[in-house]
């Protein structure tokens, strides 16, 4: 199997340039688990319907697309453009899906250089990470599968993340921690001879086309090789530079500033009041 991947890998090679271009569309989406409990004195949780309702419309939040722009060693990823509001709001009660730049956050790989850029913003203020690509220890299976017209090998690897989850009652916020293994399955084709992927993703020998991360799927809808108009793939330069780990503390922070105005709003709302809880 190995000398059979290794052939692909060198015919594709060699039908590709030094001015090779293309253009990848993914779409994501993410399970949720959406808990919603009554108060302590047992009233103000919406129903079962409603509830259903309530987790239909914060997953449809999750479901993006976004484009991959790449050559043989450089990509930007970037979200597409939505229309849709960042809040959800259903049966009265209003939901605010907490996070950063989304569409106008540019994500920059330099596979060559093993390094990338992120620029992206918190509250109106713009950040510039900039740090090393993470050197996934991929493990290579026999399997395969087709992903449109290409036939896709699996890879997979493990890792253990710290989850946490967030939950109110009564207007009062508890945090609760759990360290969990979170396994990755990344599908890539060596038909397209580029070690870049969706996101972070990257280090196999062929374009990611699917990747299930714990609850998040991203699959690859449309490929376009060498389009009529060329790709500039420019690494963002404007924003506050910082490591991942640095951003990493300023949005944690961030977070727990918007759960504590939530909290503060709910206590001086006279509306029902019950617990939530969303994991994902």
């Amino acid at each position: 199997m190995r000398n059979i991947t290794l052939f692909i890998l060198l015919l594709s090679a060699s039908m590709f340039s030094q001015n090779f271009q293309g253009k990848a569309t993914y779409k994501t989406h993410r399970k949720i688990d959406l808990k919603i409990d009554n108060d302590k004195k047992g009233k103000g949780a919406p129903n079962a319907e409603m509830q259903k309702k309530i987790q239909a419309q914060i997953m449809k939040q999750f479901q993006q697309t976004y484009t991959l722009n790449f050559d043989q060693s450089t990509s930007s990823y970037k979200q597409n453009k939505k229309l849709s509001s960042p809040q959800v709001q259903t049966g009265g009660m209003q939901i605010q899906i907490m996070g950063n730049g989304g569409g106008t956050d540019v994500l920059y790989k330099n596979i060559k250089d093993k390094r990338y850029v992120n620029k992206t913003e918190i509250s109106g203020k713009r950040f510039l990470i900039k740090d090393k690509l993470e050197n996934y220890d991929w493990k290579m299976t026999g399997e395969t599968k087709n992903i449109g017209n290409y036939t896709c090998y699996k890879a997979t690897k493990t890792r253990k993340e710290t989850r946490t989850s967030m939950s109110m009652t009564d207007g009062e916020t508890e945090e609760k921690k759990e360290e969990v293994t979170i396994e990755t399955v990344a599908w890539y084709t060596p038909e397209i001879p580029i070690s870049n992927g969706p996101e972070q993703f990257w280090g196999l020998p062929g374009l990611i086309l699917e990747v299930q991360d714990g609850k998040q799927t991203i699959a690859c809808a449309e490929i376009v090789l060498n389009p009529s108009e060329k790709i500039e793939i420019k690494e963002p330069t404007k924003g506050k530079k910082v490591t991942q780990k640095e951003f990493d503390t300023v949005m944690d922070k961030h977070t727990k500033d918007m759960m504590e105005r939530f909290k503060n709003r709910r206590k001086s709302n006279d509306g029902n009041s019950f617990q939530i809880e969303i994991q994902g």
